[in-house]
This record gives structure tokens, C-alpha cells and sequence, in this order.
């Protein structure tokens, strides 16, 4: 994974903690389907993390889960090709600046910003990753360490604030603002039920993230 390897899905509960490992885990279903997705229990894990934040999410968990059980890996590639990947014309593009300037350019005004919020975090893509920083999966994987920074910081409003801001920036700014369409391309164009699910699942995550936001404001810095 582009912001840190891969980890054992093992979720550590509490509701927060849910959170983190749910995010985390569905960045990556947005990386080529291989075995590993089977080996490590990748939608188990999902779906015990779904559990402990809300029904309507353990419920499209659920469906996801069945949807991969249910379709050959190989299957699962084909899809993943056509659906990220083309020959063009690419049908659900994983990219932000795609979504947000209707054009194919690489390194957008929204692409640089969300570099320097990769920054302001104190992350960076990893060497090995070859693809572009606004990918729906490297921008989920993003949100997720913010989180869970955020839960393995102890208690402190003032140091948190930062942590906080930033992921209420980033949210706003960034991923709650393309993932809607991307979603809506992924269910529409996917022939596996899988993508599908995911497209949907996606969805309904960022919309919950961006209600809790509406909740809980960041406190200022």
C-alpha cells in the first residue's frame, strides 16, 4: 500500500478504532484482486469493523463480502481492468483531478493540494507506487491514518487540533467532493456485483464521515 505496507485486517475494536480499520481496509479493495484478499479475511474484517460503527454499514459489508465469495478471482481482474485501468475509454477513472476538472491532465491544481495535505500530515507515497497521489485508494489510505492517528493519540484537544483540521479539510475538499460520481460510475459500469457493492459501500462511507464531520466540527487551531 502506497502509504505504509500491508498489515494483518485484525480490528482492535471500540467504535473510533472501527473507523480506522474500516477506511483502511476498504482502500484496499481498490488495489488489484489478488488471493490476499481471501488469505488475510480482508471482508471478514470489514464486516466485524461495520459492525461496531453502524447497521446500514454492516449490512452493505455483508453484501460485499458475498459478492466476492460468490465471483472467480479471475473474473475479478477482468473487471478491475476494464473498469480502472481500459483500454481507454476508462470507465470509472480512480483519479480526483478527473472528477473534479473533467479532464485526463496529471497533475491538476486539486492533485498538488492534495500532496501538500499528504505533507501537513507528515506522509509520503511510497517509492514503490506507481500510480497517481489523487487514487481513490491512496486518498482512502490518507484518511485513514489520520484517523487513526487520532485514536492512538491520548486525549488531548489541543495537540489533536491539527490532526483534526486537516482530516476535516481533507474530506471536505477532497475526497467527499469526487467520490459521489466515481461511486456512481463504479455501479454503473461494473459487471461483477463486487464493484458494484464497492462503488456503493464507498459511497455511503464518505457520506457517513462527512455527517459525523457535520457533528463534530474540528476545534480551531
Amino acid at each position: 500500500m502506497p502509504l505504509g505496507g500491508r498489515r494483518q485486517p485484525l480490528y482492535s475494536g471500540g467504535a473510533d478504532a472501527a473507523r480506522a480499520d474500516f477506511i483502511r481496509f476498504l482502500a484496499a479493495c481498490y488495489y488489484e484482486p489478488d488471493r490476499q484478499f481471501a488469505e488475510e479475511r480482508l471482508f471478514d474484517s470489514m464486516l466485524e469493523a461495520a459492525a461496531c460503527i453502524h447497521p446500514e454499514l454492516a449490512a452493505l459489508a455483508q453484501r460485499l463480502r458475498q459478492a466476492y465469495l460468490e465471483v472467480p478471482l479471475e473474473e475479478l481482474l477482468v473487471d478491475y481492468t476494464r473498469l480502472f485501468l481500459g483500454p481507454a475509454p476508462v470507465l470509472a477513472q480512480p483519479y480526483e483531478s478527473v472528477w473534479l476538472r473533467g479532464t485526463h491532465g496529471l497533475m491538476q491544481e486539486s492533485t498538488l493540494d492534495v500532496l501538500r495535505c499528504y505533507a501537513e500530515g507528515g506522509f509520503e507515497i511510497d517509492g514503490g507506487f506507481r500510480d497517481m497521489p489523487d487514487h481513490i485508494a491512496v486518498e482512502l489510505e490518507f484518511l485513514y491514518l489520520l484517523v487513526h492517528r487520532e485514536v492512538q493519540e491520548p486525549v488531548n484537544g489541543e495537540a489533536l487540533a491539527p490532526v483534526r483540521a486537516l482530516r476535516s479539510r481533507f474530506l471536505r475538499e477532497h475526497l467527499a467532493r469526487w467520490s459521489a460520481p466515481f461511486a456512481a460510475a463504479l455501479m454503473a459500469h461494473a459487471q461483477c456485483a463486487f464493484y458494484r457493492r464497492l462503488g456503493e459501500i464507498t459511497e455511503r462511507l464518505v457520506v457517513m464521515e462527512a455527517e459525523r464531520e457535520n457533528r463534530h466540527p474540528p476545534l480551531r487551531t
